[in-house]
Protein backbone atom coordinates (compact mmCIF):
# COMPACT_ATOMS: atom_id res chain seq x y z
CA UNK A 1 0.00 0.00 0.00
CA UNK A 2 2.56 2.51 0.83
CA UNK A 3 4.70 1.84 -2.49
CA UNK A 4 1.32 2.49 -4.31
CA UNK A 5 1.29 5.94 -2.02
CA UNK A 6 4.51 6.56 -2.92
CA UNK A 7 4.24 5.94 -6.92
CA UNK A 8 0.96 8.29 -6.85
CA UNK A 9 3.60 10.88 -5.09
CA UNK A 10 5.97 10.46 -7.95
CA UNK A 11 2.98 10.73 -10.45
CA UNK A 12 1.94 13.87 -9.24
CA UNK A 13 5.23 14.98 -8.65
CA UNK A 14 6.33 14.48 -12.34
CA UNK A 15 3.72 16.46 -13.19
CA UNK A 16 3.83 19.59 -11.19
CA UNK A 17 7.43 19.61 -12.15
CA UNK A 18 7.22 19.32 -15.45
CA UNK A 19 4.36 22.62 -15.46
CA UNK A 20 5.64 25.05 -12.79
CA UNK A 21 8.10 23.08 -10.01
CA UNK A 22 7.89 22.38 -6.25
CA UNK A 23 6.84 18.56 -6.77
CA UNK A 24 9.58 17.43 -3.95
CA UNK A 25 7.10 18.67 -1.52
CA UNK A 26 4.83 16.23 -2.77
CA UNK A 27 7.65 13.21 -2.58
CA UNK A 28 9.21 14.38 0.83
CA UNK A 29 5.58 13.53 3.46
CA UNK A 30 5.31 10.61 0.89
CA UNK A 31 8.69 9.09 1.87
CA UNK A 32 9.03 10.17 5.36
CA UNK A 33 5.32 8.32 5.65
CA UNK A 34 7.04 5.13 4.95
CA UNK A 35 9.32 5.78 7.27
CA UNK A 36 12.24 7.27 6.03
CA UNK A 37 14.33 10.34 7.93
CA UNK A 38 13.92 14.03 6.19
CA UNK A 39 17.66 13.68 5.22
CA UNK A 40 16.98 10.23 3.89
CA UNK A 41 13.73 11.41 1.94
CA UNK A 42 15.31 14.34 0.66
CA UNK A 43 18.18 12.32 -0.89
CA UNK A 44 16.04 9.72 -1.62
CA UNK A 45 13.68 11.97 -3.84
CA UNK A 46 16.78 13.61 -5.51
CA UNK A 47 17.82 11.04 -7.05
CA UNK A 48 14.02 9.34 -7.92
CA UNK A 49 12.98 12.43 -9.56
CA UNK A 50 16.13 12.91 -11.78
CA UNK A 51 14.72 10.55 -14.89
CA UNK A 52 11.22 11.91 -14.71
CA UNK A 53 13.37 15.31 -15.04
CA UNK A 54 15.39 13.99 -17.62
CA UNK A 55 12.08 12.84 -19.49
CA UNK A 56 10.18 16.18 -19.47
CA UNK A 57 13.35 17.83 -20.01
CA UNK A 58 13.85 15.90 -23.32
CA UNK A 59 10.56 16.27 -24.21
CA UNK A 60 10.60 19.96 -24.61
CA UNK A 61 14.07 20.43 -25.82
CA UNK A 62 12.40 22.07 -28.54
CA UNK A 63 11.62 25.20 -26.89
CA UNK A 64 15.02 25.75 -24.73
CA UNK A 65 16.68 28.50 -25.20
CA UNK A 66 19.09 31.13 -24.15
CA UNK A 67 17.85 34.27 -22.46
CA UNK A 68 18.92 37.53 -24.57
CA UNK A 69 22.54 37.66 -25.19
CA UNK A 70 23.06 35.03 -22.89
CA UNK A 71 23.41 31.50 -24.34
CA UNK A 72 21.78 28.25 -23.12
CA UNK A 73 25.09 26.46 -22.93
CA UNK A 74 26.22 28.86 -19.89
CA UNK A 75 23.33 28.59 -17.97
CA UNK A 76 24.01 24.79 -18.26
CA UNK A 77 27.59 24.92 -16.85
CA UNK A 78 26.39 27.08 -14.29
CA UNK A 79 23.94 24.68 -13.45
CA UNK A 80 26.20 21.97 -12.76
CA UNK A 81 28.84 23.91 -11.06
CA UNK A 82 26.00 25.06 -8.85
CA UNK A 83 24.41 21.43 -8.37
CA UNK A 84 27.27 20.21 -7.64
CA UNK A 85 27.88 23.03 -5.05
CA UNK A 86 25.01 22.45 -2.95
CA UNK A 87 25.01 18.49 -3.25
CA UNK A 88 28.25 19.23 -1.07
CA UNK A 89 27.08 20.94 0.93
CA UNK A 90 24.04 19.04 2.08
CA UNK A 91 26.19 16.53 2.98
CA UNK A 92 28.61 18.38 4.75
CA UNK A 93 25.79 20.26 6.63
CA UNK A 94 22.07 19.91 7.72
CA UNK A 95 19.35 20.78 5.77
CA UNK A 96 17.48 22.92 8.61
CA UNK A 97 18.52 25.97 7.38
CA UNK A 98 17.64 26.01 3.87
CA UNK A 99 14.00 23.94 5.47
CA UNK A 100 13.33 27.49 7.12
CA UNK A 101 13.91 29.90 4.08
CA UNK A 102 11.76 27.55 1.62
CA UNK A 103 8.27 29.16 2.57
CA UNK A 104 9.91 33.06 1.72
CA UNK A 105 11.81 31.79 -1.54
CA UNK A 106 8.47 30.10 -2.65
CA UNK A 107 6.51 33.07 -1.90
CA UNK A 108 8.59 35.26 -3.38
CA UNK A 109 9.41 33.45 -6.48
CA UNK A 110 5.30 32.92 -6.71
CA UNK A 111 4.46 36.78 -6.17
CA UNK A 112 7.93 38.16 -9.33
CA UNK A 113 5.69 35.60 -11.63
CA UNK A 114 2.46 36.63 -10.58
CA UNK A 115 3.20 40.23 -11.21
CA UNK A 116 5.60 39.24 -14.33
CA UNK A 117 2.16 37.16 -15.84
CA UNK A 118 -0.64 39.68 -14.84
CA UNK A 119 0.55 43.35 -14.41
CA UNK A 120 0.94 46.01 -16.37
CA UNK A 121 0.32 44.42 -20.13
CA UNK A 122 3.62 44.68 -22.80
CA UNK A 123 3.89 43.98 -26.30
CA UNK A 124 6.32 41.02 -25.88
CA UNK A 125 8.49 39.87 -23.37
CA UNK A 126 10.68 42.92 -21.60
CA UNK A 127 14.01 41.79 -19.67
CA UNK A 128 14.30 43.11 -16.08
CA UNK A 129 17.74 41.74 -15.68
CA UNK A 130 20.98 41.50 -17.98
CA UNK A 131 23.23 38.42 -18.80
CA UNK A 132 25.30 38.76 -15.56
CA UNK A 133 22.16 39.10 -13.26
CA UNK A 134 20.45 35.63 -15.11
CA UNK A 135 23.57 33.63 -15.00
CA UNK A 136 24.13 34.79 -11.13
CA UNK A 137 20.63 33.82 -10.41
CA UNK A 138 20.77 30.73 -12.02
CA UNK A 139 23.93 29.59 -9.86
CA UNK A 140 22.36 30.70 -6.92
CA UNK A 141 19.21 28.49 -7.69
CA UNK A 142 21.22 25.64 -8.63
CA UNK A 143 23.07 25.98 -5.38
CA UNK A 144 19.83 25.93 -3.14
CA UNK A 145 18.49 23.20 -5.86
CA UNK A 146 21.46 20.38 -5.37
CA UNK A 147 21.39 21.04 -1.09
CA UNK A 148 17.60 21.04 -1.10
CA UNK A 149 15.18 21.56 -4.46
CA UNK A 150 11.97 22.47 -3.46
CA UNK A 151 10.25 25.16 -5.12
CA UNK A 152 13.16 25.34 -7.79
CA UNK A 153 10.69 25.56 -10.27
CA UNK A 154 9.23 28.72 -8.86
CA UNK A 155 12.38 30.24 -8.48
CA UNK A 156 13.87 29.41 -12.34
CA UNK A 157 10.67 30.65 -13.70
CA UNK A 158 10.65 33.87 -12.04
CA UNK A 159 14.47 34.52 -12.59
CA UNK A 160 14.36 33.39 -16.95
CA UNK A 161 10.82 35.12 -16.96
CA UNK A 162 12.46 38.27 -15.54
CA UNK A 163 15.43 37.83 -17.92
CA UNK A 164 12.90 37.82 -21.25
CA UNK A 165 11.69 34.51 -21.89
CA UNK A 166 7.80 33.67 -22.61
CA UNK A 167 6.19 31.50 -20.26
CA UNK A 168 6.46 28.52 -22.48
CA UNK A 169 10.32 28.63 -23.16
CA UNK A 170 11.18 29.72 -19.94
CA UNK A 171 8.58 26.62 -18.41
CA UNK A 172 11.09 23.78 -20.84
CA UNK A 173 14.20 25.64 -20.43
CA UNK A 174 13.33 25.09 -16.63
CA UNK A 175 12.74 21.37 -17.06
CA UNK A 176 16.09 21.02 -18.69
CA UNK A 177 17.99 23.18 -16.41
CA UNK A 178 16.17 21.18 -13.14
CA UNK A 179 17.51 18.30 -14.86
CA UNK A 180 21.19 19.49 -15.04
CA UNK A 181 21.69 20.67 -11.60
CA UNK A 182 20.25 17.59 -10.15
CA UNK A 183 22.57 15.81 -12.02
CA UNK A 184 25.45 16.93 -10.35
CA UNK A 185 23.77 16.31 -7.20
CA UNK A 186 23.01 12.45 -7.86
CA UNK A 187 26.52 11.67 -8.95
CA UNK A 188 27.34 12.41 -5.15
CA UNK A 189 24.21 10.93 -3.46
CA UNK A 190 23.79 7.34 -5.60
CA UNK A 191 26.32 6.59 -3.71
CA UNK A 192 25.28 7.42 -0.24
CA UNK A 193 23.67 4.68 1.99
CA UNK A 194 20.80 7.50 2.91
CA UNK A 195 19.25 6.19 -0.45
CA UNK A 196 16.28 3.45 -0.66
CA UNK A 197 16.29 2.22 -3.83
CA UNK A 198 13.04 0.41 -3.63
CA UNK A 199 10.92 3.59 -2.67
CA UNK A 200 13.45 5.30 -5.18
CA UNK A 201 11.95 2.91 -8.04
CA UNK A 202 8.49 3.69 -7.44
CA UNK A 203 8.74 6.84 -7.46
CA UNK A 204 10.70 7.51 -9.91
CA UNK A 205 8.86 5.12 -11.97
CA UNK A 206 5.85 8.02 -11.43
CA UNK A 207 7.80 10.59 -12.39
CA UNK A 208 8.61 9.34 -15.33
CA UNK A 209 4.68 9.10 -16.24
CA UNK A 210 3.94 12.26 -14.73
CA UNK A 211 7.11 13.94 -16.35
CA UNK A 212 5.62 13.40 -19.72
CA UNK A 213 1.94 14.53 -19.27
CA UNK A 214 3.09 17.64 -17.70
CA UNK A 215 5.46 17.92 -21.29
CA UNK A 216 2.69 17.42 -23.26
CA UNK A 217 0.45 19.96 -21.47
CA UNK A 218 3.47 22.31 -22.01
CA UNK A 219 3.01 22.07 -25.40
CA UNK A 220 -0.77 22.04 -25.56
CA UNK A 221 -1.97 24.41 -22.13
CA UNK A 222 -3.58 28.13 -23.18
CA UNK A 223 -0.53 30.16 -22.47
CA UNK A 224 -3.09 32.27 -20.05
CA UNK A 225 -4.33 29.05 -18.21
CA UNK A 226 -0.65 27.91 -18.07
CA UNK A 227 0.17 31.47 -15.83
CA UNK A 228 -3.10 30.91 -13.70
CA UNK A 229 -2.09 27.23 -13.33
CA UNK A 230 1.48 27.83 -11.62
CA UNK A 231 0.26 30.97 -9.95
CA UNK A 232 -2.39 28.78 -8.44
CA UNK A 233 0.43 26.17 -7.73
CA UNK A 234 2.91 28.65 -5.84
CA UNK A 235 -0.24 30.01 -3.79
CA UNK A 236 -1.02 26.79 -3.00
CA UNK A 237 2.34 25.32 -2.08
CA UNK A 238 3.54 28.62 -0.42
CA UNK A 239 0.60 27.84 2.18
CA UNK A 240 1.34 24.48 2.39
CA UNK A 241 5.20 25.23 3.31
CA UNK A 242 4.29 28.41 6.26
CA UNK A 243 1.47 25.66 7.68
CA UNK A 244 4.02 22.41 7.66
CA UNK A 245 6.67 21.76 10.26
CA UNK A 246 10.11 20.22 8.48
Amino acid sequence: MLTVVVFLAGLWAGLQNALAGGGSFITLPALILTGLTPLAANITSTVALFPGQVTSGLAGRRMVSGVGRLPFWVLFVVSILGGACGALLLLETPSSVFARLVPWLVLFATAVFAWGSFGPKRKAPVAQIGPVGAALAQFGIAVYGGYFGGGIGFLMMAALTMAGLPTRNAGATKNVLAGVMNASAVAFFVTSPQVHWLSALALGSGAIIGGLAGAWALHKVNERLLRITIVGLGIALTIGLFTRPF
